[in-house]
């Protein structure tokens, strides 16, 4: 598991915070951003293979940032959370390369379960 480790973006500070304390207990070395900007220049510094991603944030949001991150890393899993019911974004979000599209606030142990989803399709894509 040391190989996953896992970037955290949201602009709440506090959020990242507590949720890298969470995985942390579980095993996984989180690192965090505030935007869709910072977590790019985080991608550039190491191609991290799981990102948290919130969808609202300032300077660059999380759909942008999920494209970019989709083009350039593209068996990067991308899990975006989102604090408002939009079906057309999460459709959006899929579309655009999302790996899942969860609710805040989210349960810890279905983020652990989306994690290891996400760590199964990375190596899939990565061995084929």
């Amino acid at each position: 598991m040391d190989s996953f480790k896992i970037l955290l973006v949201d602009d709440e500070k506090e959020i990242t915070k507590i949720l890298s304390k969470r995985l942390a207990r579980r095993g996984y070395e989180c690192k965090t951003a505030a935007n869709g900007v910072e977590a790019l220049a985080a991608m550039q510094d190491f191609p991290y293979k799981i990102v948290i991603m919130d969808v609202k944030m300032p300077i660059m949001d999380g759909i942008t940032a999920l494209r970019t991150i989709h083009s350039r890393w593209p068996t990067t899993q991308v899990i975006l959370l989102s604090g408002h019911a939009d079906m057309q974004l999460a459709v959006q979000a899929m579309s655009d390369g999302a790996f899942g599209y969860m609710m805040k606030p989210v349960e810890l142990d279905a983020l652990l379960f989306k994690i290891e989803d996400a760590i199964a399709q990375y190596r899939l894509e990565v061995m084929s």
